[in-house]
């Protein structure tokens, strides 16, 4: 696919958003750069304002492979370029869509595939967030806003339901009735609104939004076991859908697993002595396994 990059001075400045004619790489479409620990995915097509397409999404999660699979890597931040964190389908990739009368799956990894990655996710909302875009930032863990981000589910105004597991999980993450006010209306919200709500849990001005969002994620980085945090991903996410009874019986099992761990060793041996843990990266070998999170 030939195409011309923004200038870096349009980029900077967010007038790249309006150059409709500028098409991006296929492995540009989303960025990744790391800073101690952090791997930070960008959505990264100006030209459609960070349009979601098969081609990003693909991008998208293999990227997040990739970092799964890093042991460096402790910790990932997801965030858009420029204005906008991602307002949806790419409007080329909708109106076809529509055309077509179809949404093909095939192929396609399911959009709750981040759900599954082991390390922890965080969403730095930079701008406008609806749709796909607004379902991803549902799969990270950990959601900041800056103070301009706006939201929308956005389906019922483009004659859709909710889409991929939005339903089953906007409700356990801000209950029912706020929910289905969200979806049924498709209303745009702002980042306040999202805070009180519950769907963010942090709400920064603009300029300091990735200040923020890495400094938090250094947190993580220097004092959290990777396997733990994989492990409570992964107990979470499989709890929404437990029994408590079930839930128990899986949470004995992975305690009983830790307690003869490195990682416990080292996180009980760095606290004793009041050092840094030193603890362990994820090796790529050691992947979820039934209920045992690591």
């Amino acid at each position: 696919m030939s195409a011309e990059r923004p200038t870096p001075a349009a980029a900077a400045s967010g007038d790249a958003d309006e150059v409709e004619e500028v098409e991006v790489p296929d492995e540009d479409l989303v960025l990744a750069t790391d800073e101690d620990g952090i791997r930070i995915l960008t959505l990264h097509n100006p030209p459609r304002r960070n349009g979601w397409n098969h081609l990003m999404e693909h991008r998208y999660f293999a990227l997040l492979d990739e970092a799964d699979n890093d042991p460096d890597v402790r910790v990932i931040v997801v965030t858009g370029h420029g204005r906008t964190f991602c307002p949806g389908l790419d409007v080329k990739r909708l109106t076809a869509t529509a055309d077509e009368g179809e949404i093909r799956f095939t192929e396609r990894r399911p959009q709750t595939y981040p759900l599954g990655i082991r390390k922890p996710m965080i969403a730095a909302i930079n701008g406008g967030c609806a749709g796909i875009g607004f379902a991803q930032s549902l799969n990270c863990d950990i959601r900041f806003a800056a103070d301009t981000a706006r939201f929308s589910t956005a389906y019922a105004r483009r004659g859709l339901p909710a889409e991929y597991g939005t339903s089953w999980l906007l409700p356990r993450l801000i209950g029912v009735e706020n929910a289905l006010d969200l979806l049924l209306s498709g209303r745009v919200f702002g980042a306040e609104e999202a805070k009180a709500l519950g769907l963010v849990s942090r709400v920064v001005p603009a300029e300091r939004l990735m200040d923020e969002v890495l400094a938090y994620a250094r947190e993580l980085v220097e004092h959290c076991s990777p396997a733990a945090m994989a492990a409570i991903r992964r107990q979470v996410y499989g709890d929404l859908s437990r029994r408590f009874d079930d839930s128990m019986v899986s949470t004995l099992a992975i305690m009983r697993e830790f307690a003869r761990s490195e990682h416990f060793a080292e996180g009980v041996a760095a606290f004793a002595e009041k050092r840094a843990p030193r603890f362990a990266g994820l090796d790529p070998r050691d992947r979820l396994d039934g209920d045992l999170g690591y």
